[in-house]
């Protein structure tokens, strides 16, 4: 629990209600909210989103019910009254429009009161009391079957039998997975779950998920169910209540009315309650590996010579200057079949020397770490970084329409070189430009609902770009379009400006921008920085909307801004309640100066060179028992991913990520952490590779 109080999430709604973005509450609105920081709020916005939603439903649900002339005082406050949609479904059951059933028919029939009969469990001969109903070819027994298709009906919409249902499949439902007969061959991937049950209280996402998978691709029929007759015994107990013909009718008609009519409708509410909680927990997954990707160690501003390495097709070579714009491009064939590694060598010193290059970025795909060696083979005049970058995603950039955009005149293997030496400057601006779910870092991303994965991941992006900050004057429309309040045309705005104006010579001049109002400005203005504006705050995570706090302090302290965030010693000896008032409080006063002390800083690690074990480039080159260096590419539920450089990832098992129990692979690594792993096995076959951390010594 978060531990929010009401008045909290008060605050939060009505600043969401006015406008106001995630970033921009949890940052500069401190004192409304008592402090809370951006995963309170973030929670708050989507319980606030959840139950807008149910009051539009309940609204509905009422008026329909009105319209049926039904609606009564008690239960239109026990609707009100209820925080929860199945509960709310469940009082709606008896109301809303339905199919004609075999209970409508038997209604038509006139059979409602034998049912109330059943029902009521009134003293009586069940064949006497229904021969009365007995006409045409309406006999006894069909009376009776109708009549107990009625009281079906009614169990089946019974509030309190289906949470008694609910409450025994939350406790002891199990799943099962059976193989469609015929489909042995064809569905071998799921040889798995041909014959599989467990508890689904136990079964992991990626269990679900998979087995979820196999049942859209026509392989698996997948059933959710309570074993044994729990559930049929407990619905009797509820509804027969005496020992006569009506309750014996009435005991045939809970049976009936659970095998046709509670159990398929309860086990389709399971397997979607189910299939949300996998969902809910692989995108949790996901958000996770893509926050750290997002937020992994940029190089900075370097000038860089960027490879999309290759064999037969060579290897794709251009050099970016520090802003990451393209000054040169050509091909080079050190591999096979050409091997022209001596002119290849040559070509790069060359071009290192040119135009003054301070780093390499290597794609890691196929050839990569055969141009790593040649790399590293070159003595360059000036010191070289090396570096090994992610082309994950790279691929759908070049052919997208942003590369196009920004690339008109080239193919698409230099806009993907680009995209790596761009990635190794600044992964954060460069990976924007792609749909998160090609930069390979999921679990089952496919196979969850789509529009909740995109929900989570773009206000991932969001709190990411707006917990680092923008450059103004050098962002693209993309990285502008995530800052908070902006979005992709304001952003496109913001560029059109720039272009026609020169750059932002302050962050006030954002207000000359078209369509760039007072809202905007106040959401956007602080997370964008200018880092040669004439006041230094531009450059800062202070607010505008605080600058005169900023400049009544240094003029309290006789000195200038600049002075006054240069003077450690200086700000040391103010006073911070001195400029407390109604609007600003100490929470707001603290961030300032912390800002003051490192304006603008970049929450970011500093990038580490690494480097492969020599001489193992390919899966034929492992052997059982040898340790390598390694670098996590993707985290699961059931482990790691770890690129040893032989292009192809090993699993680290969840059970062999620590010598102790693990039971969330997050907790042990992160993503794009160097590690060290053991090799457990190797399966040609399958091209799996099989890793172990325990009892491997790291750092």
């Amino acid at each position: 629990m978060l531990g929010i109080k009401p008045n909290q999430v008060e605050s939060v709604t009505r600043l969401l209600d006015e406008g106001a973005t995630v970033p921009f509450i949890s940052r500069y609105r401190k004192e409304a909210t008592g402090n809370l920081d951006e995963v309170a709020v973030h929670e708050i916005e989507i319980w606030h989103k959840k139950y807008t939603e149910l009051e539009k439903r309940k609204q509905l649900v009422i008026e329909t019910i009105a319209e049926q002339g039904k609606l009564t005082d008690e239960l239109r406050s026990k609707i009100e009254a209820t925080l929860d949609a199945t509960e709310l479904e469940d009082i709606y059951m008896p109301y809303k429009p339905k199919k004609r059933t075999r209970a409508t028919i038997a209604k038509e029939q006139g059979l409602e009161p034998l049912a109330a009969w059943i029902t009521k469990q009134w003293p009586g001969n069940a064949e006497q009391t229904a021969a009365k109903y007995a006409k045409g070819d309406l006999t006894t027994e069909k009376a009776l079957a109708g009549a107990r298709d009625i009281v079906a009906e009614w169990v089946s919409e019974n509030a309190q039998a289906r949470q008694k249902v609910r409450n025994i499949f939350n406790r002891k439902a199990t799943i099962v997975s059976k193989i469609i007969k015929g489909k042995e061959s064809d569905g071998v991937k799921y040889g798995d779950y041909y014959d599989f049950s467990e508890s689904l209280n136990r079964c992991p996402s990626h269990r679900m998920l998979a087995m979820r998978r196999g049942e859209e691709e026509g392989f698996l029929r997948i059933s959710i169910d309570v074993e044994g007759n729990e559930v049929p015994e407990a619905l009797t107990r509820f509804f027969v209540r005496e020992r006569n013909d009506a309750a014996q009718q009435m005991q045939l008609a809970v049976a009936d009315s659970y095998k046709r009519l509670i159990q398929p409708s309860i086990e389709n509410e399971f397997k979607k309650l189910s299939k949300d909680k996998a969902d809910k927990e692989a995108i949790e997954v996901f958000v996770r590996n893509l926050r750290q990707l997002l937020l992994a160690a940029p190089l900075g501003q370097k000038r860089i010579l960027a490879i999309d390495p290759g064999f037969r097709t060579g290897c794709k070579v251009v050099c970016l200057d520090e802003l990451g714009n393209l000054l040169h491009n050509e091909a080079i064939f050190p591999h096979p079949p050409q091997n022209e590694w001596s002119q290849s060598q040559a070509t790069l010193q060359h071009l290192a020397k040119k135009y003054k290059l301070q780093a390499v970025a290597i794609g890691n795909g196929t050839a990569g770490r055969e141009t790593e060696a040649l790399v590293r083979s070159i003595k360059f005049e000036a010191p070289m970084q090396i570096f090994v970058v992610s082309e994950n995603g790279a691929s759908v950039y070049s052919a997208s329409q942003v590369a196009r955009d920004e690339f008109p005149n080239y193919d698409v293997t230099v806009r993907g070189a680009v995209s790596i030496g761009r990635r190794l400057m600044d992964p954060l601006a460069e990976l924007v430009k792609i749909d998160p779910k090609s930069i390979g870092v999921g679990q089952y991303q496919h196979d969850v609902d789509q529009t909740a994965l995109k929900e989570s991941l773009d206000y991932t992006v969001v709190s990411c770009v707006n917990s680092v900050g923008v450059n103004l004057n050098t962002a693209s429309m993309h990285l502008l379009s995530y800052v908070s309040g902006l979005g992709p045309k304001l952003a496109q705005n913001i560029v059109d400006y720039r272009t026609e104006n020169g750059a932002f010579a302050s962050r006030t001049e954002l207000k000359k921008v078209p369509r760039l109002g007072d809202k905007a400005f106040e959401q956007s203005a602080a997370f964008l920085r200018i880092p040669d504006a004439k006041n230094p705050l531009d450059n800062s995570a202070v607010h505008p909307e605080s600058y005169a706090i900023v400049d009544r302090m240094a003029r309290d302290n006789k000195c200038t801004i600049a002075q006054l965030m240069a003077n450690a010693e200086l700000r040391k000896t103010i006073d911070l309640n001195r400029y407390v008032s109604q609007t600003v409080g100490l929470p707001t006063l603290k961030d300032i100066m912390q800002e003051l002390e490192k304006p603008g800083r970049d929450p970011r690690e500093s990038i580490k060179e690494f480097a492969f074990a020599e001489g193992v480039t390919t899966i034929n080159d492992l052997k059982e028992g040898m340790v390598l260096p390694g670098i996590v590419t993707n985290i699961t539920n059931f482990g790691a991913f770890v690129d040893i450089g032989v292009h192809q990832d090993g699993l680290v098992h969840v059970s062999q990520m620590a010598d102790k129990f693990v039971s969330n692979p997050a907790d042990v690594v992160s993503l794009h952490q160097e590690v060290k792993v053991k090799v457990e096995s190797v399966d040609m076959t399958r091209h799996r590779i099989q890793l172990t951390m325990r009892g491997v010594a790291q750092g």
